[in-house]
């Protein structure tokens, strides 16, 4: 199995595929090849497809588990500076998606293009409550608990609780981003939700899409925060962005 040593954690990822790098960036519960599963196919055909466990998640090692979404995107540059990925499309779904903002914000020159799925660019806690260990326990949760047991304990070496309450506050403060830092993106953006979105929505990346200059906007009709997953829209998703990432090969 493939990991890579960045500082004091062993990141484990995914790779398939040949052609540019893309680097796809998964969601707060879940890990690389979980989050993509209905993209990996499609897109292998014509990039050279990475899927990091990001640091706390998957079978990522690592002593501490503390971790946080600006702190996932400096793990990424690491990761790319092992690898020798001088610069790379991303996709990033959820919080991954917010972990792409950072990458895009503050390390422009690494980014080619940066897809972004289920966030319109601002903080939005509302719900995070259900996802504390204490709530879980309380209202009997016990298949959310498994699958956080099952997806991580390499990661979270069997500490769940732990691991949830980091997720719930990384969820409470990211992103952290003003307007000033969203407008100062220069890579080609492509941002998508679903129309039934509850976190992001057609009405906030719509005005994400206005702070980034020359960015684009996709609304997935009848999508939900997951548009891009199996039994919802990933045929129309995976099209919109490969055409999209199609049409910026063409004007460079």
């Amino acid at each position: 199995m493939p990991y890579v040593q960045i500082n004091d954690m062993a990141m484990f990822y995914e790779k398939m595929g040949a052609g540019e790098a893309l680097i796809f960036l998964h969601s707060h519960d879940s890990r690389g090849i979980l989050a993509f599963a209905s993209q990996m196919l499609d897109f292998q055909k014509l990039y050279t497809c990475y899927f990091p466990d990001f640091r706390g998640h998957g079978r990522t090692r690592c002593n501490s588990l503390d971790w946080s979404t600006p702190g996932h995107a400096d793990d990424i540059i690491g990761f790319m500076d092992q690898l020798a990925i001088r610069r790379a499309h991303f996709i990033g779904y959820s919080s991954g998606a917010n972990v792409g903002l950072y990458l895009a914000v503050e390390h422009s020159h690494r980014v080619a293009s940066l897809t972004t799925i289920g966030t319109g660019g601002t903080c939005e806690p509302d719900g995070v409550e259900q996802f504390e260990p204490e709530w879980l326990i309380k209202h009997n949760q016990h298949d959310t608990i498994n699958q956080m047991i099952e997806r991580h304990e390499e990661a979270h070496r069997g500490d769940w609780q732990q691991f949830m309450r980091q997720s719930a506050l990384d969820w409470r403060l990211y992103p952290q981003l003003t307007e000033e830092q969203l407008r100062s993106i220069s890579c080609p953006a492509l941002f998508i939700t679903g129309e039934h979105d509850p976190y992001a929505g057609e009405d906030k990346v719509r005005r994400l899409s206005s702070l980034v200059a020359d960015s684009m906007y996709h609304v997935v009709k009848n999508g939900s925060h997951r548009p891009h997953m199996v039994r919802e829209y990933p045929v129309q998703v995976n099209d919109q962005i490969l055409q999209y990432l199609s049409n910026i090969g063409q004007a460079r």
